[in-house]
């Protein structure tokens, strides 16, 4: 017999509840004005740079906190984009050395999302697409963007903006990368299936592949649908 909590969570829709945009949590209670930014020292500068910031913030109960010290990794903001073939149901992974897993248990070679910076002028839709071409040889017929998100705002600046890049993969393989930027990235294209045991199995370990592929896995239908409608309507308009 179900209980009470079960019963509940059964008949939870969001579609049922009051918009979010109603709550509390919507606006945010303390805002950058809350923050008191004593002194910023810069402790190195390289390709990312490091800063110190001594600083206080108001209070949930009221009034300030003591002075305090924290590091920050400065870095420029990122840009990632889930590559998916709609039509044959395939996912595009690439894989290349990442030196801050240098010290994995398994290894320093990761399985990823296509991404890369954001540079001076270019639009996040601009990065998504030079990105998906330089490494991984494809062109991107249709963007969607999923969210932008800090990945460790406890102590580091960078905010991540996520895309799913409709794709035709026929073709797709290969060894690419830059050769001025040291790239040497392995291209997969595997069905969604592959992809999804690949996660539940742990070896997709990078945020960006989490939220992209559940994200995926609950929108997959509706693209595949669209996907299949577009092509019935090209048939049509060609007979």
């Amino acid at each position: 017999m179900a209980t009470n909590s079960e019963h509940d969570a059964a008949q939870y829709s969001p579609s049922r509840e009051a918009p979010f945009r109603h709550t509390s949590l919507s606006v945010p209670l303390l805002k950058r004005s809350d923050v008191d930014l004593l002194k910023r020292e810069i402790l190195h500068q390289g390709f990312f740079r490091l800063e110190a910031l001594e600083l206080r913030h108001r209070l949930f109960e009221g009034g300030w906190s003591e002075p305090m010290r924290r590091e920050v990794h400065t870095r420029f903001d990122a840009v990632g984009v889930l590559l998916y073939d709609p039509e044959r149901d395939l996912v595009v992974l690439i894989e290349q050395f990442r030196a801050g897993a240098i010290d994995d248990a398994v290894s320093p070679w990761k399985l990823e999302l296509v991404a890369g910076l954001v540079e001076k002028g270019e639009t996040l839709e601009d990065v998504a697409r030079r990105e998906a071409w330089e490494e991984a040889g494809c062109k991107v017929t249709e963007l969607t963007k999923l969210h932008t998100y800090y990945p460790s705002p406890g102590a580091c600046n960078e905010q991540v903006t996520l895309f799913c890049g409709l794709v035709d993969c026929h073709g797709l393989g290969g060894i690419h990368g830059l050769d001025e930027e040291h790239e040497d990235i392995r291209v997969h294209v595997m069905p969604f299936a592959n992809a999804w045991e690949l996660l539940t199995q742990g070896r997709l370990d990078n945020a960006m592949c989490l939220i992209g592929l559940h994200w995926l896995n609950n929108q997959r239908a509706s693209l595949r649908a669209a996907s299949q409608r577009a092509s019935t309507q090209s048939e049509i308009n060609e007979e």
